[in-house]
């Protein structure tokens, strides 16, 4: 089986190899506290073997009701914040064609809303729904958290107006939980399907449950496919107990051990534009575990090589405040050779039939030496190819090399006490009761 590989080779330039294998002791206890779930946060471990205990009759339920909306659909909306939206969109933007938008009909094109209360983004959504046949997906633990509500309400309003309460019923499905709050209370009494977010799954590991597995299918990707991934790098997870042989505990060293020298901030760096959302999923994953208690290195993304055009001066140049974990992918699912020109008036012609991956990897590779010689430690982490099994992988490495790498920083990263301190704000400018 290929699997992701982790390359420390250069990052040696910040952190000795011993100073690396130190930390052995410390992440095969944080691997153990994950599997035998006796640490902080363990009412929180669900994720850890569920790629192995999926439901098959939820499952199988869950594919139906996916064949039934995308009969019904051009379009289906999301409407979550957080966990309950970045990890479908993450696999959906990986996989889906930049320019998927252009092609309304062939699998319904999904669209987000509830991750902002942006007034003109939610104008325009309105006028492409007023334009198009669409479902609606909404995910919320509680249903009372601000931004969702708020958004499943406009959407709500609008849907009924079009299609009335009764073809609403067959349009709308809800993820939440499995006996109380305000989105269970809605769904029940206006009839909608429903499916559970596990009481023992946080949102930003709930990639692999409902909350990720019904927008993914219904954008027209093989679920199994990324459960499958998920499941086979689970085992090297959990069965493993060396860094060459587990690239979790590698992962969660290194960049442990890096941390420990003064670096406060990492890079996650994607080769590929069609990643970008996989950075966005992985900060807020890395983000709300680690960084509480004074402590955690600070998430950030960048994409070569568009970004080196902007960010590449600060990364070359500025503070030595940060380590890179770069995302490369082996082979691409298109092959665009450079066409030459007999006038080479833009003096590429010695690019001439070399294909674009070759020179985003001599970019890469490029980038690599230049950055570190200038003092930035490199971690790569290489996947064969981008499908929905490789993803799987990659969802379940992070995740894993995640619990490991906070358990190792020492605090519990499961919780996220900190994001209620704008809402207490928020509530009280806008006169809510009790606030």
């Amino acid at each position: 089986m290929d699997a992701l590989k982790v390359n420390i080779n250069h990052a040696l330039n910040c952190i000795e190899k011993d100073a690396i294998d130190a930390l052995l002791p410390e992440v095969l206890a944080a691997q153990k506290h994950l599997i035998d779930g006796d640490a902080a946060g363990n009412d929180f471990l669900g994720w850890v073997d569920l790629p192995e205990n999926l439901d098959k009759d939820m499952l199988a339920r869950l594919k139906a009701d996916v064949k039934r909306l995308q009969d019904k659909s051009q379009v289906m909306v999301v409407v979550g914040i957080g966990g309950s939206y970045l990890g479908a969109r993450m696999v959906i933007e990986a996989l889906q064609s930049e320019f998927a938008a252009m092609n309304l009909g062939n699998k319904p094109f999904v669209v987000y809303a509830g991750h902002t209360l942006g007034e003109d983004y939610y104008g325009q959504l309105l006028n492409l729904l007023d334009h198009v046949d669409y479902t609606t997906c909404v995910i919320s633990k509680s249903g009372t958290t601000t931004e969702p509500a708020v958004a499943f309400r406009i959407v709500k309003a609008h849907m009924e107006k079009k299609y009335g309460h009764e073809e609403c019923q067959k349009r709308i499905v809800a993820i939440t939980d499995a006996k109380r709050g305000a989105l269970h209370d809605i769904a029940t009494q206006e009839g909608y399907p429903m499916y559970v977010i596990p009481d023992n799954v946080g949102g930003r590991f709930s990639v692999l449950t409902p909350v990720g597995l019904l927008p993914i299918a219904m954008a027209g990707y093989d679920i199994d496919r990324l459960i499958q991934g998920a499941r086979d790098m689970r085992r090297i997870c959990i069965e493993n107990k060396t860094l060459e042989s587990n690239p979790a505990l590698m992962y969660a060293a290194v960049r442990n051990a890096i941390y420990r020298k003064g670096i406060k901030v990492e890079m996650l760096v994607s080769c590929q534009l069609n990643l970008r959302y996989l950075a966005e999923w992985w900060k807020q994953l890395y983000g709300e575990s680690e960084g509480k208690n004074g402590k955690g290195i600070m998430p950030h993304s960048i994409t070569i090589t568009t970004d080196l055009h902007s960010m590449g001066q600060y990364v070359q140049d500025g503070e030595r405040l940060m380590m890179e974990t770069m995302l490369r992918v082996s082979k691409p699912n298109s092959t665009v050779p450079v066409p030459t020109d007999e006038r080479n008036l833009d003096s590429i012609n010695y690019l001439t039939c070399k294909t674009l991956t070759q020179i985003n990897d001599c970019a890469a590779e490029g980038t690599i030496a230049a950055h570190n010689a200038g003092g930035v430690p490199v971690v790569e982490l290489t996947v064969p190819m981008i499908d929905e099994y490789y993803i799987g992988q990659i969802i379940y490495f992070f995740e894993f090399a995640c619990g490991v790498s906070g358990y190792t920083l020492g605090v519990n990263p499961f919780d996220q006490p900190g994001v209620e301190a704008y809402k207490k704000n928020m509530f009280h400018l806008l006169g809510k009761p009790g606030f």
